[in-house]
């Protein structure tokens, strides 16, 4: 390792342990790389610049996260909640499930987590308590449903994979259905289980009449995944286009279907979501220049032939990837893992010939876990504090939908055609 790498990771292993921002940590890390090897500091300039003018995929990014926001802002969550409840009726643990679908449907509209778990799990989770499910049982669940969020299209985190493997945003997309569907399906049986051995209270009796009325003030908001994948797939739109047209949609709903957001709610979405976008935007560009130094220092290359010095095997190499993921996702925010570690990963799993929409299926999947495992977890941060649930109750009860989200990772790392039935059904790849 030369000098100047070793400094870098030095003072970036240093502001990780102080707790500063990471962005800041990767920015100041970079300069001082830099300035060790007498760099001119407008090289950061140079990268972050070009990054943002020869990516347009990345300007998806702030219009999902501005759609999510719109979403939250007016009476969207309650829709898709009352049309989950009607769904399910009066099975045991019902309101578990209805948690479950909700955040299935809420994925199609926003791609985002934290939106799921902050919008929509609120209101879940002050329906499960009042109905006498335990709080924490309620945060955990709901924090394990939103990470169906990312995986199901559309994701944030993907369109990101999508811009640093140069892969088809509409392929991943697909590709992201099964297993949003499967991991759903997998926390509803265990919602059932549970719900059966500490005899949790089943779902009220929804009459007809009931559920065509929730169904039909729902189906605005319902028909936001159908305009963003139909325009996708029958390439009307590109994903970009589609996250333009989903904030517009969005917009247009939430004003005149629902009439639940006026000028100043606007104004205050506006806010949020330059706050989040500039947080976002600030932690790529940092991680411009970390992938300049990686490139630079040939970093990539040197752990590449490293990992295929002990293995040929990609199912070996998945395996690794997914521990170190695993690890790193206890620990660290999910953005830093996805724009510093999965870049010098991507050429090994190329070298190997793993699909890229394969790989970056998992290492999604992979990473939304880690938005759920102790002891920094954000999800399990969000749901306290919107719950008052004592922390400590929510990382108790949270193991076992981590086990139920593993055993579903182990499937798609393992069985390819989880993720990549769909695409290729539809000619993407």
């Amino acid at each position: 390792m030369s000098f100047p790498l070793f400094i870098t990771l030095l003072v970036f292993i240093l502001i990780f342990v102080l707790r500063m921002p990471i962005a800041l940590g990767m920015l100041a890390s970079a300069a001082c790389y830099l300035l060790v090897k007498g760099a001119d500091l407008s090289l950061v300039v140079n990268q972050v610049m070009n990054t943002y003018y020869t990516n347009y995929v990345i300007i998806a990014v702030p219009l999902f996260i501005f759609t999510a926001n719109v979403m939250n802002s007016g009476k969207v969550t309650e829709m898709i909640y009352d049309f989950a409840l009607g769904l399910v009726g009066r099975m045991r643990g019902a309101l578990g499930q209805v948690n479950i679908l909700g955040s299935l449907i809420f994925s199609g509209m926003t791609g985002s987590a934290i939106a799921d778990a902050a919008g929509l799990g609120k209101i879940e989770i002050e329906a499960m308590t009042k109905s006498g499910f335990e709080p924490e049982f309620a945060c955990a669940i709901t924090a394990a449903s939103a990470t169906i969020g990312p995986i199901f299209p559309p994701s944030i985190p993907l369109v990101i994979y999508a811009m640093l493997s140069s892969t088809s945003v509409g392929a991943l997309f697909m590709g992201g259905m099964v297993p949003g569907v499967l991991l759903a399906i997998a926390l509803m049986i265990y919602v059932a289980i549970v719900s059966k051995k500490r005899n949790y209270p089943r779902g009220e009796k929804i009459v007809l009449k009931t559920f065509i009325s929730a169904t039909v003030k729902a189906i605005p908001a319902l028909l936001t995944p159908v305009i963003l994948l139909v325009g996708i797939y029958t390439g009307v739109m590109t994903p970009t286009e589609a996250g333009a047209i989903a904030g517009l949609y969005a917009i247009i709903i939430s004003v005149f279907a629902y009439k639940a957001l006026g000028f100043k709610d606007l104004l205050n979405v506006v806010k949020d979501s330059i706050r989040d976008v500039g947080a976002t935007s600030i932690m790529i560009g940092a991680a411009t220049i970390i992938s300049y130094i990686v490139a630079r220092e040939q970093l990539a290359a040197n752990i590449g032939n490293w990992i295929l010095g002990i293995t040929s095997s990609k199912w070996t190499f998945l395996f690794i990837v997914n521990v170190v993921i695993l690890i790193l996702g206890m620990f660290m925010d999910t953005s830093t893992i996805q724009l510093v570690f999965v870049p010098i990963m991507i050429p090994v799993a190329n070298a190997l010939g793993i699909d890229m929409i394969h790989f970056g299926l998992v290492v999604t999947f992979n990473m939304m876990v880690g938005l759920s495992t102790p002891p920094f977890g954000m999800l399990l941060f969000i749901t306290s504090g919107i719950s008052g649930t004592p922390l400590k109750d929510i990382m108790r009860e949270i193991l076992w939908p981590i086990i139920v989200m593993l055993i579903v990772l182990i499937l798609i790392t393992y069985i390819p055609e989880i993720t990549l039935f769909l695409p290729r059904a539809a000619g993407l790849i």
